[in-house]
């Protein structure tokens, strides 16, 4: 597999310290990342501030240190709006503009969101509209050579077997998965088996390790504890947490896939968000995959 950092990981988001591509990208390659994958909005890779010359400077500053740009990353919310503003068109000329700028420094694969469940609308006409929009966004990419990978991130068809049947529906050469473990586990599904009929369709894999905690509310009437919803979920170094990321990778690798995998830092993380603590976790990855033979030295 190949080892990308998601420079999302180092923007600032959720207490963390922040640094700009330029900073970003030479401590990616200092840690034996030989890629990275570009968030396409502020303050890492906007459609908003990129122009030819910010272009070419990123280029210059990939190839010296010779590192890749295997995936830009988009943040989208298809689900169609009621309101008479097109929120879903703005959002597939956003798409189009990262697939051109990832044509442009070299990367193939621009990754998206579905979808968060509306309650107000029929599932069957929302399956029909993301369909549509879906494979829309797809023939635009297409026109730049670059690969939609679609992540199992948002609600819509977020369950492996419904997420096989949407891309089946949709139906477009260049439209692939980013494929997760996170959200399998804990959603509860069999990561091996999930992996392995995912793998064929797999162009990324987006990886980070968690925790969870149980919440309870006391019942003093009952001197007792009921459980409180959904669990919380903390983000952990790789390798430490509930999630069994072997038998995930060995269903990946099971079902063919040997593609692009990234290693993200996107909510508060044990030990902080400095900088000392944001390397450590980042090399944690690079070593936990070396060990296993997942990547090379």
């Amino acid at each position: 597999m190949t080892p990308t950092l998601f420079s999302i990981s180092y923007a600032g988001f959720w207490g963390q310290d922040s640094l700009d591509l330029k900073q970003f990208i030479p401590r990616a390659a200092a840690m034996g990342y030989s890629s990275v994958m570009l968030a396409g909005k502020r303050p890492n890779l906007s459609p908003l501030d990129t122009n030819d010359e910010t272009i070419a400077r990123l280029k210059s500053l990939l190839a010296e240190h010779h590192v890749g740009c295997a995936v830009v990353a988009g943040y989208t919310d298809f689900a169609a709006s009621t309101s008479e503003i097109p929120y879903v068109e703005f959002q597939i000329q956003y798409v189009e503009s990262l697939a051109r700028i990832a044509s442009e420094l070299g990367c193939g694969v621009v990754r998206v969101f579905s979808a968060y469940r509306g309650d107000d609308r029929p599932f069957h006409d929302g399956w029909a509209a993301m369909t549509r929009v879906i494979g829309e966004v797809a023939d635009r990419c297409a026109a730049y050579g670059v690969t939609v990978a679609l992540q199992n991130h948002h609600d819509f068809a977020v369950s492996t077997p419904a997420l096989l049947e949407f891309l089946s529906d949709v139906d477009r050469p260049n439209l692939k998965l980013g494929f997760d473990a996170w959200s399998l586990a804990l959603r509860g599904e069999e990561l091996y088996e999930a992996a392995k009929a995912a793998a064929p369709m797999t162009v990324i894999t987006t990886n980070a390790d968690y925790v969870r905690f149980p919440q309870f509310k006391y019942r003093p009437d009952r001197v007792n504890f009921e459980r409180d919803g959904a669990d919380i979920v903390r983000a952990v170094p790789f390798g430490t947490g509930f999630i069994d990321y072997e038998t995930f990778f060995k269903g990946l690798h099971d079902g063919g896939f040997d593609g692009i995998s990234t290693y993200e830092m996107c909510s508060p993380l044990r030990g902080g968000g400095s900088l000392d603590n944001l390397d450590r976790c980042a090399k944690q990855f690079i070593d936990w995959n070396r060990e296993r033979g997942l990547i090379g030295t």
